[in-house]
């Protein structure tokens, strides 16, 4: 899984310092699979889709605080719980349905984004 805030945000912001992958961007900013990773240059999904690291991509919300999924690991390998739902004042970070991943494929990604093993 990976985590999602929802539409009861305040966009206070106490969450987005929490997140040990820079998963978690301000409403409207654009994000970066090399903010707060170790990911540089031209990274390949193992699909056939690749893409520069460093390239700006579209915020996922403009209107509230979003976490990137692709950079998710519910703080798998850092902490015990999801940090941001640890800090969150209003409960908003919660589960994302539509993203299910196990512990293992968590693992694996936080190696992958910190260049680990």
């Amino acid at each position: 899984m990976a985590i999602i805030i929802t539409d009861e945000c305040i966009n206070c912001g106490a969450c987005e310092p929490e997140c040990p992958n820079n998963a978690i961007y301000d409403a409207g900013a654009s994000w970066r699979f090399s903010d707060g990773t170790e990911l540089r240059g031209v990274i390949d999904f193992g699909d056939g889709n690749t893409l520069n690291a460093e390239e700006a991509q579209a915020a996922i919300s403009d209107d509230i605080y979003y976490i990137v999924p692709d950079k998710c690991t519910e703080c798998v390998g850092f902490h015990d719980e999801p940090q941001c739902a640890a800090v969150c004042p209003v409960d908003c970070c919660v589960d994302d349905e539509n993203v299910r991943e196990t512990e293992e494929e968590l693992i694996a990604k936080k190696e992958w984004l910190h260049m680990e093993g």
